[in-house]
């Protein structure tokens, strides 16, 4: 355990130690330069926390361009996301379970997904306007597939030894999919989830780029932008990158905790 830990400290450190090193390069060649483009980081970091989080603490510390920006954000990223996650789990298990379907759609669906979406922002509109509808409309499609085709994946890879058990044990269709087929692939589904979860975020701030939207980070980007306020423009990206971040790093606490058992066999197996 102590030889884990060890490993484990390094590693941190190692990777603090070059962050450290790349700000601090970031900031001498900035301030060397002088570029109204490219503002020291020091600077990025006193207006990300002047403009986001210098409010009081019984509000965490959020202000009122937090609250009325980064929690709208969150929440059509949220929206989106559990959009996506609930129909791409769905239509990946039924396709996923049906090799004719299977067969017929992939090719359809690996289409369908190499489009980019900013490409069909002008369909987005013209059929929902503009507005939330859209805006989640636009992210369910944007991520839906990472977990439709992984989900699809991780069903159509169940053993079969697993499925002709479920059988004998006269277990119904729903059955075997919710106790033996879901398990099985709950590995693969979230792989998905996650490069869904960094999409989102993505799509979230295209979104609110777009013309009609009155708050958000990306509506805050817009605005920074188009009055040359530098310094806030680069707080704003500096905020996605922790906001990134952080997700991420939740994500992962969460599927160790559910994926468990998985992570467990596979230590066995080695």
């Amino acid at each position: 355990m102590s030889a884990v830990m060890g490993r484990l400290a390094r590693a941190l450190a190692s990777r603090w130690l070059l962050l450290i090193l790349l700000v601090a390069a970031w900031e001498w060649g900035t301030t060397i330069a002088g570029s109204a483009f490219f503002p020291p980081p020091s600077t990025i970091v006193t207006r990300m926390h002047a403009m986001w989080f210098s409010g009081p603490p019984e509000r965490l510390f959020l202000t009122d361009l937090a609250v009325e920006n980064v929690l709208p954000s969150l929440g059509r990223m949220a929206g989106g996301l559990a959009g996506g996650a609930v129909l791409g789990v769905a239509l990946g298990l039924a396709l996923g379970l049906s090799a004719k379907a299977y067969d017929y759609l992939d090719g359809v669906l690996q289409f369908l997904r190499a489009i980019p979406p900013p490409a069909l922002v002008t369909v987005f509109l013209v059929v929902f306007g503009f507005g939330l509808r859209m805006q989640l409309a636009f992210i369910v499609f944007s991520i839906v597939w990472p977990v439709l085709l992984n989900t699809a994946d991780g069903a159509r890879s169940v053993e079969p030894l697993h499925l002709n058990t479920g059988q004998v044990f006269r277990l119904s269709r729903a059955q075997r999919i919710s106790l033996i087929v879901l398990p099985s692939a709950l590995p693969k589904i979230f792989a998905g989830l996650r490069l869904a979860l960094s999409l989102s975020l993505i799509v979230t701030v295209f979104a609110e780029l777009l013309p009609g939207t009155t708050n958000g980070i990306g509506f805050q980007l817009t605005v920074a932008y188009s009055t040359f306020n530098l310094p806030a423009m680069w707080a704003g990206i500096l905020l996605l990158g922790i906001l990134g971040y952080v997700l991420n790093e939740l994500f992962l606490v969460a599927e160790r905790r559910v994926l468990a058992w998985h992570h467990s066999a596979q230590r066995v197996e080695v």
